[in-house]
């Protein structure tokens, strides 16, 4: 079957119907059994030009983002004569550096081709993470962090803009789930980095081990970043040429335009003023919805005790989890139902936590599997994707502005509510995040389901009323026509 007749073939699927295509699939198939052999192709395409990309860098961002509390434990504080919370105030440098570089990209991702973007600002935070392995005060450290910071505000957001722009919501849990473990894999790892560099380097050439170990990071993050330029895909309206194919970018756009998906960022972009889009957008339900759930997820990471026998196992079963989780979304719950069952098992982690007193092995069951909270994120990240998936410019705002509230209130409601003093029950930290993890269920079923259902109702009257073009035209023995063409980026 050529292109054409694969095209004629590809069915209109709404909101709540991109998971119905699901239906009749084995939950262990990739793809569903709708997708042709031509769409297969295409995804198994993006998935290898995505998917390792994105998790080798995600992992390296954590590397990078961990490395100064390993440093600060392996002869910073000492090298830098540091003796009160000097370690706080630079963690907190790169959190503002994170909230003030997420600003301008709000508008950029959609305007300059990410397969720019995304590695650019890679090798920006590659550059500030070399440079502290010379800091020599307290005070040019912070300034290092801020621009780490600064660079790093938009890999997150910017990779989940490049999952949306790519797959239907029926394809992107599995998709955001790998891309999530490399979180994880940055928490292992770190640790074991800093250890290797103090153990073998340390004086080498008159630098101490934690100067290292930013080296080294360094030297990780250059290649990853180079090899972005070259295979990262771009989007379908501003794609990466040396990787697609012409009959790949407009395959792409045309199956995109079948699940309704808005794939004109130009048109997109020209109908709105910077100012009219911000006044709608403020005003959008979707708008409020978006930093509440990445903020419940940075509570409980950042408030696990350092407990050794418990740091390296934690992580370890959340890569598990996280994929279950998110190929479970895709293959037969979908993102409401799945998103609920993580927030209920991370509601009974945080019971067990605050009663405390409990058997030893449900205390294990509890630290063991709450990273339980960070598949939410990423179904709630590819959800997210799926709700705004007609609007470019709400999509990329929201996920800009969930990443950088998510950063920007964590500080001071960890230092409020898990307060060192109080370790290792935290009873007010556990019980405060379990009664997120209720007002966020009951939030999501109350107003966001019910708002959603009724923007998802309005699109399919404009369908019916013939506000998109159908692609069922297309005939078998397709070939791009000028309409077609002109719309490459």
């Amino acid at each position: 079957m050529g292109l054409g007749g694969t095209l004629s073939r590809i069915k209109r699927i709404g909101a709540t119907g991109q998971h119905d295509r699901r239906k009749g699939t084995p939950w262990y198939h990739w793809f569903s059994k709708h997708d042709t052999p031509a769409e297969r192709k295409l995804l198994l395409k993006l998935d290898l030009l995505i998917i390792p990309y994105a998790f080798v860098a995600y992992w390296v961002k954590f590397v990078d983002q961990a490395n100064v509390n390993n440093a600060y434990v392996s002869g910073m504080r000492e090298d830098l004569n540091f003796r009160g919370n000097e370690l706080v105030s630079i963690q907190a440098m790169y959190t503002a550096g994170v909230a003030i570089g997420g600003i301008p990209l709000i508008f950029l991702l959609p305007r300059f081709p990410v397969n720019w973007t995304i590695p650019a600002l890679e090798f920006g935070w590659g550059v500030f993470t070399l440079l502290q392995y010379r800091t020599a005060s307290y005070a040019e450290i912070r300034a290092y962090r801020f621009f780490v910071g600064v660079f790093e505000a938009g890999f997150f957001p910017g990779v989940n803009y490049v999952l949306g722009s790519w797959y239907r919501g029926d394809e992107l849990g599995r998709r955001g789930g790998m891309f999530y473990t490399g979180q994880m894999l940055g928490n292992l790892t770190a640790g074991l980095l800093q250890s290797a560099a103090s153990a073998h380097l340390d004086g080498v050439n008159g630098l101490a081990g934690w100067r290292w170990a930013f080296i080294l990071d360094a030297i990780i993050t250059f290649p990853v970043a180079i090899i972005g330029f070259a295979i990262w895909p771009g989007t379908p309206a501003k794609p990466n040429r040396w990787v697609l194919s012409e009959q790949d970018i407009i395959f792409a756009r045309k199956r995109l335009e079948a699940a309704r998906n808005d794939v004109d960022e130009e048109a997109t972009i020209k109908s709105r003023t910077a100012l009219q889009f911000l006044r709608e957008y403020l005003w959008d339900w979707k708008f409020w919805y978006g930093g509440y759930l990445l903020w419940l997820k940075s509570l409980n990471r950042y408030s696990v005790p350092r407990v050794n026998e418990l740091g390296t196992t934690s992580p370890a079963i959340g890569i598990l989890l996280v994929l279950i989780a998110n190929f479970t979304s895709d293959l037969a719950l979908g993102p409401l139902m799945t998103l609920t069952l993580a927030l209920t098992w991370n509601l009974v982690c945080m019971v067990i936590l605050a009663i405390w007193h409990v058997p030893e092995a449900a205390l294990w069951f509890a630290f063991n599997t709450l990273y339980v909270q960070v598949s939410s994120a990423a179904l709630f990240y590819g959800w997210l994707n799926e709700i705004l998936r007609r609007d470019l410019l709400g999509r990329s705002a929201t996920l800009m502005i969930s990443y950088m509230i998510a950063q920007s209130s964590t500080a001071g409601t960890s230092v409020a509510v898990f307060p060192t003093s109080e370790g290792p029950r935290f009873l007010k930290g556990w019980t405060f995040a379990g009664a997120l993890s209720v007002v966020f269920i009951v939030y999501t079923w109350a107003v966001v389901l019910p708002l959603s259902i009724r923007d998802e109702k309005k699109y399919a009257q404009d369908d019916r009323d013939g506000s998109v073009e159908s692609v069922e035209r297309v005939s078998e023995g397709f070939e791009p026509t000028a309409k077609d063409k002109g719309t490459e980026a």
